[in-house]
């Protein structure tokens, strides 16, 4: 099992894969369609984050209340199912807005993506990795 596939698994989570309807900055364009070798893992990992929040984000280029509400649900549905707390939507959103304007830029969305995916490596690491799963 691969870490990714062991991150999916703890959000119960399902790859959205390339968007179709995202808008594609000039610096997509600009990136040569020849490449010798194909995008690795990473690269697309990237690619989805990036994507991801401009799928929700719209031509505004910022997370509303309702738009981080929507990408919860449905890009972390495991996390938000499990949530206890009615107030978790209001709490990331006051730890993430830079501003305090109601917005979170993308470097605010990467640090919630960050956060996130720190505590799936914790888990990994304490739970899954000591039982024998590997990437």
């Amino acid at each position: 099992m691969s870490p990714m596939s062991s991150v999916y698994d703890i959000l119960k989570q399902h790859s959205i894969g390339y968007p179709q309807d995202a808008p594609s900055p000039d610096w997509v364009r600009q990136v040569p369609k020849n490449r010798a070798k194909m995008p690795s893992q990473l690269e697309h990992a990237m690619e989805t984050v990036l994507f991801t929040f401009h799928k929700f984000s719209g031509e505004k280029n910022y997370l509303t209340k309702e738009d981080l509400r929507q990408l919860m649900e449905r890009e972390v549905p495991g996390y938000m199912e499990n949530q206890k707390d009615p107030m978790a939507i209001d709490r990331i959103m006051k730890s993430i807005e830079e501003c305090r304007d109601g917005r979170i830029t993308f470097e605010g969305f990467l640090s919630l993506f960050a956060g996130l995916t720190n505590g799936c490596n914790e888990y990994y690491v304490k739970k899954m990795k000591p039982c024998g799963k590997k990437y």
